[in-house]
């Protein structure tokens, strides 16, 4: 039996399964990307798959301060063609 595997957004703080999300690493060269296979190492975190969620954490450019970068607009527009 398969153990569903959660994870928590950053924007909801909502515990979704990571199938439901996006996950973006900051590697340890410190590149930003997007891991759809959710194996890449680095400091991770996850974004739901939904538009709204998107556009309201790049209003609060979430994942600059979690992932302590300066700028992800590149990251964001990535994900919303993703959707």
């Amino acid at each position: 039996m398969n153990k569903v595997i959660t994870r928590t957004c950053i924007v909801t703080r909502k515990a979704l399964s990571r199938e439901e999300m996006f996950r973006v690493v900051k590697t340890p060269n410190h590149e930003i990307k997007i891991d759809s296979s959710y194996k890449v190492q680095g400091r991770g975190c996850y974004l739901t798959k939904d538009k709204d969620i998107i556009l309201l954490g790049k209003k609060r450019a979430v994942i600059e301060r979690h992932l302590k970068v300066s700028d992800c607009q590149a990251i964001y527009d990535e994900l919303l063609k993703l959707l």
